[in-house]
């Protein structure tokens, strides 16, 4: 199949980034015929004041991606186009190119832009659907949800409310693919129809790179920013001393304020071990007797979860989104109350305590990799996806 890959890089590596990098590999790997199209925010840095003037009017229809995407479209003969990321450089102009060559459009629900200005429905470390179904998601302006930036949250929140006046979620993209059961009724709670999204989860390639053992420490895996619960995690440790290690693995912007937190509370049990490559981290995933997920909010998937689970290792998690549903509470790991510090350290201290119930998790997480979340299976899972864009075209 020939195929076109739609994605905008961010400026810090992520999860999306990941995860758009192993389905291209993937497609690949199986002979497909992948041609790319992609953009990074790291390309920001050296625009003008002029370049930087026009980004928000771009963010909302950016008239060369359309030009570019219109000339590559005419070029080659491609059956599909999945798309990822469009914000801010690539803008929905793309899904028009697309439609003009009669190229059926895939689309990857990877976090709830399309609701949220923020992406995350999440405020001030709370769940907010202040926006959810919105014509105009005003809220997200007021409160400036976008990188703390009224005029950037004004951008998106303009861009959101054209388009759906527009009719581009509606006409313009053939299929979405929701990553869980959870998103995607909380996309159908916002407007889009039920019919058109597909529900595929993300996939490890990855096996395990070192023996299963279980025994030595925790893991968190993740950017360290408010959204993911680090500081629920520091503030659960804090409340444990430091009986219980734990290793820290990613980087991001609350990464000072933690190392500050630690010094202050004294806490020599935790390791910080920045950013890994993928190798690095299925390591320490492989050698831990559980991991911790501890994010605040809903989160669209998590990779942490099932690259837990590749490796046998049960996972304690967030009572929320997502999170409730991949991990099952008592077989495939625990859950806790999210936001609650103490509620997290009580469910690690029993955990830590209770070793064979944990290892038996273990047992069960790879089972549910298996079954679930293998590469194999979510080929399979993809080629679902676009053979039903495709019969919808046709």
């Amino acid at each position: 199949m020939r195929i076109l890959l739609v994605h905008n890089f961010y400026e810090h590596h992520g999860g999306e980034d990941a995860v758009y990098a192993r389905e291209r590999e993937l497609l690949q790997s199986r002979g497909n015929v992948v041609t790319e199209y992609t953009r990074s925010n790291d390309e920001i840095r050296d625009y003008s004041l002029l370049q930087r003037a026009v980004l928000g009017p771009g963010t909302i229809w950016d008239r060369g991606t359309k030009d570019r995407l219109r000339d590559l479209l005419q070029r080659e003969k491609f059956e599909l186009a999945h798309f990822h990321n469009t914000l801010p450089l690539i803008s929905p102009s793309a899904y028009y190119a697309c439609a003009e060559a009669n190229v059926p459009v895939v689309q990857t629900l990877h976090n709830y832009r399309l609701l949220c200005p923020s992406a995350t429905l999440l405020r001030e470390g709370k769940i907010c659907e202040k926006c959810l179904g919105r014509g105009v998601p005003w809220p997200g302006v007021v409160h400036a949800c976008y990188r703390d930036d009224t005029i950037a949250s004004a951008a998106v929140a303009t861009m959101l409310a054209m388009h759906r006046a527009m009719g581009t979620w509606r006409k313009k993209v053939g299929v979405y693919i929701a990553l869980s059961e959870f998103a995607k009724n909380k996309f159908v709670a916002g407007g889009l129809p039920a019919h058109r999204i597909a529900v595929k989860p993300n996939f490890v390639t990855s096996e395990p790179v070192a023996a299963r053992t279980g025994v030595g420490y925790v893991a968190f895996i993740g950017r360290l920013a408010e959204e993911k619960g680090v500081r629920i995690l520091v503030a659960a440790w804090s409340g444990l001393g430091c009986r219980i290690p734990l290793r820290i693995v990613g980087d991001g912007p609350l990464k000072q304020e933690i190392e500050l937190r630690l010094a202050r509370d004294g806490i020599q049990s935790v390791e910080l071990f920045g950013h890994l490559k993928t190798d690095g981290t299925m390591r320490v995933i492989s050698g831990a007797a559980f991991l911790v997920y501890p994010s605040q909010c809903y989160e669209t998937f998590g990779m942490a979860i099932i690259e837990a689970f590749a490796c046998g290792v049960p996972v304690i998690a967030s009572r929320l989104g997502s999170m409730a549903e991949i991990v099952e509470d008592g077989k495939t790991g625990l859950h806790f109350t999210a936001g609650d510090a103490r509620d997290l350290a009580a469910k690690v201290e029993w955990a830590w305590a209770h070793p064979e119930e944990m290892q038996a998790m273990g047992r069960a997480a790879r089972a549910e990799y298996e079954a679930k979340y293998t590469a194999e299976r979510g080929y399979e899972n993809l080629m679902k996806v676009y053979e039903r864009a495709l019969e919808r075209a046709r």
